[in-house]
């Protein structure tokens, strides 16, 4: 198994005794719903909670999630479409808290962003990471696990539906995350969707962080200052290395860009 090493991860704190399971979108192997069952332990006692504000369909994401799980031995796997604005109740955030394993859904990271930013949710999910619990989410649920978030928007091209054609400077779009990772940048659906100009563009711009590009049907488990690559696929990694940057005609240029491929 090889092991990512990352700079620095929840404020750097210690005590942070949970994992972070951060999948690159695309379909979770059976394997990979057995390891999430596994790791948080809800086969024996305790249970998760389904966040999945990111869809567009929420009932439904909590729907599929629950198939997968039930399936996989969960017992209890309650689920809740927090809405942008609303108040949550003390027993619902009690409830997050508590949950063995938190699972975010996929769709748009902004949407779920523009619900639990700044919020007693978004202190929930905080809490529960730092107590032990499992932090999973897919697609454009391991986008917002780092404190820096890309969006998936572009400033400069906003109609270009053929995705970031280009490296270009303040072109990238990002924003705040949930804070569970610092330094690291997560990119999804990496080498399907031909996503490594995004990334570059990322790293160039921000050379303190680690850009990580993971896959379709790929993970990677984090605890503490390490990961491990789970899944069928690749991960990607990026490390500006000198913290130079160059723009030439809003053309993003460096040198010695330290490129990984994991397996």
């Amino acid at each position: 198994m090889i092991c990512l090493m990352l700079p620095s991860c929840s404020d750097g704190n210690k005590s942070v005794s949970g994992t972070l399971y951060i999948i690159g979108g695309g379909d979770k192997t059976e394997e990979m719903i057995n390891e999430l069952v596994d790791l948080s332990g809800i086969r024996e006692n305790g249970y998760m909670y389904v966040l999945p504000m990111a869809s567009s369909v929420p009932d439904s994401a909590i729907m599929w999630a629950r198939e997968d799980f039930v399936k996989a031995g969960a017992g209890m796997v309650p689920g809740y479409a927090f809405r942008q604005g609303e108040i949550p109740l003390k027993t619902q955030i009690d409830s997050l808290r508590n949950a063995r394993l938190i699972y975010i859904s996929g769709g748009d990271q902004s949407r779920f962003m523009s619900v639990v930013l700044n919020t007693p949710i978004m202190d929930a999910i905080q809490e529960a990471y730092k107590n032990g619990s499992v932090i999973a989410g897919t697609s454009a649920g391991a986008a917002v696990m780092s404190k820096k978030m890309i969006t998936g928007n572009q400033k400069k091209h906003r109609l270009d539906e053929a995705g970031f054609t280009t490296i270009e400077a303040e072109n990238i779009e990002i924003t705040e995350g949930l804070g569970l990772l610092e330094n690291v940048i997560i990119d999804q659906h990496f080498i399907k969707r031909q996503r490594l100009n995004r990334l570059v563009a990322a790293s160039i711009e921000n050379p303190a962080e680690l850009c990580v590009g993971i896959d379709e049907s790929t993970a990677i488990v984090v605890k503490g200052k390490s990961a491990r690559v789970t899944g069928v696929g690749q991960v990607v990694t990026i490390r500006n290395q000198d913290a130079k940057k160059t723009v030439q005609e809003g053309l993003l240029g460096t040198e010695k860009l330290e490129v990984s491929v994991f397996l």
